[in-house]
């Protein structure tokens, strides 16, 4: 294999996995809220000055919220294209997902309330 086609192919997979978190951005809400509530976690922590430690934590927790709803999306959109008209099983489907999403953000949240609270708490 030629080195060109294996920047190609690198190109392409990373052209396809962009296309994909844009689509998600543009069409689903609760990505969007997520993405404001990471900015504001990252502004949060610039104010705090977080130690590595703590930043690293709160990446981890954003990147697995994100994560967490896209995989939800995905889940989504691959029910309602195999099975358009509702269905019990579809609905169940969609919505453990749907906790799977709600469960990381849950943890996220109490991570965070973990790390900023005492900040908040030296400041007041």
């Amino acid at each position: 294999m030629s080195l060109d086609l294996k920047d190609k192919r690198r190109r392409i997979g990373f052209s396809y996995a962009w296309n994909g978190i844009k689509e998600i951005y543009k069409t689903e809400y609760n990505f969007r809220i997520h993405l404001i509530a990471a900015v504001l976690a990252i502004v949060a922590g610039f104010t705090f000055h977080l130690s590595n430690m703590e930043w690293a934590i709160i990446v981890l927790v954003i990147g697995l919220v994100l994560m967490a709803e896209l995989i939800n999306s995905v889940i989504e959109k691959m029910i309602d294209y195999l099975k358009p008209e509702i269905h019990p099983s579809a609905k169940i489907i969609k919505d453990v997902a749907a906790g799977v999403v709600l469960i990381t953000a849950i943890i996220a949240l109490i991570v965070g309330l973990l790390i900023f609270l005492p900040k908040l708490d030296s400041i007041l």
